[in-house]
């Protein structure tokens, strides 16, 4: 019996197995709405057999997303097209969770599939905020520094976020803290520059995640698992690493969160980072060291080599990301898996 076959229980929520869809952007959205792509999107992968399914990267704010093109619930609105979602995930044994973000300096781009270069105002773009005046590419025009009062409104924005997520039907919230978005501009020393309360110590920059973090439990139920995904190492010197993290998943554990999704880079343009299958899970495997649960994404691609890594209690679930992709039914090839009723004929 493979362990990621093994069900796992996080608080009130049941997931059937130890798979679960990684967010990935889909630049396919008009004004931040769901539609028909997303809704063929993730019903595959639930009816695919994966225990938990999260949404692409979904902005707090229309200034908060990395395209014009992403995901959003910053109004009510939104909330129709994503219970649309929500509903069919359920129906079909899955768990929809969701990851909600914003961008900071790394907003106001076009998509990958246009070349992703930052967007002028001309353009349909819009001006960014960041910790520090420090733009990501050296060829892009600097974000604006934000002051209190927008920290504070950005705060209200992700509690406001998860009070409709919670709406959607979605039974898991992620805070998106990693790959060089907003709040990791603020964790990073390397991005963070500021002398106020929110820079400086590593007690300042980590504020912002704790606040937010704190905003969103509010509204957030016990019952439902909160997740936080963060960049483990800025893979450049002087910058966020290992220790750090360690240092803030226990914090986060200590106020309520109950698993670190462990990721990595993002946030330094320059950045060397040495991928290779399973690059990140060493990261996963000295968080869980600590106490905290744990999950490990990144060129993760067999069953076997999934499968290995919980065996060896390096995470508690697997987040697969590019290969969920390639094969939306990749659950389906793990021993003793359920199939759905309606392909049973191909088992």
């Amino acid at each position: 019996m493979y362990k990621i076959n093994d069900p796992l229980t996080i608080k009130s929520v049941t997931f059937r197995n130890r798979i679960g869809m990684s967010p990935m952007c889909q630049y396919s959205s008009i004004n931040g709405f769901a539609n028909n792509w997303h809704n063929v999107h993730y019903g595959t992968r639930a009816v695919g057999g994966v225990g938990l399914i999260i949404l692409e990267a979904t902005a707090i704010v229309p200034e908060g997303r990395i395209t014009p093109y992403d995901l959003g619930l910053w109004n009510d609105d939104q909330i129709t097209e994503l219970k649309k979602i929500t509903e069919f995930i359920r129906n079909h044994g899955s768990i929809a969770g969701i990851q909600i973000a914003h961008a900071g300096r790394k907003a106001s781009h076009d998509s990958p599939s246009n070349g992703g270069k930052q967007l002028a105002a001309s353009e349909g773009g819009w001006q960014t905020v960041a910790p520090s005046s420090i733009p990501f590419e050296t060829s892009e025009i600097a974000p604006n520094e934000l002051n209190q009062a927008e920290i504070n409104t950005i705060i209200e924005q992700f509690k406001d976020t998860a009070s409709r997520a919670k709406v959607a039907g979605f039974k898991v919230m992620e805070i998106h803290a990693a790959h060089g978005y907003l709040i990791h501009q603020f964790y990073s020393p390397l991005s963070n520059k500021r002398t106020d309360k929110y820079g400086g110590s590593f007690e300042n920059r980590i504020r912002l995640l704790l606040e937010i973090t704190a905003a969103v439990q509010s509204v957030w139920p016990k019952e439902y698992p909160l997740f936080v995904r963060l960049s483990a190492s800025d893979w450049t010197e002087g910058g966020w690493d290992l220790n750090q993290t360690a240092e803030l998943s226990k914090l986060l554990h200590k106020q309520g969160v109950d698993l670190i999704d462990c990721s990595s880079g993002g946030n330094i343009a320059t950045a060397k980072v040495p991928v290779a299958p399973g690059y990140q899970v060493h990261f996963s495997e000295e968080i869980k060291k600590i106490g905290v649960m744990t999950s490990a994404v990144g060129l993760i691609t067999s069953i076997e080599q999934a499968n290995n890594i919980l065996e060896e209690g390096k995470a508690d679930m697997i987040l697969l990301a590019r290969e969920l992709l390639r094969n939306p039914y990749f659950a389906l090839k793990i021993e003793n898996t359920t199939w759905p009723n309606q392909y049973l004929r191909a088992k």
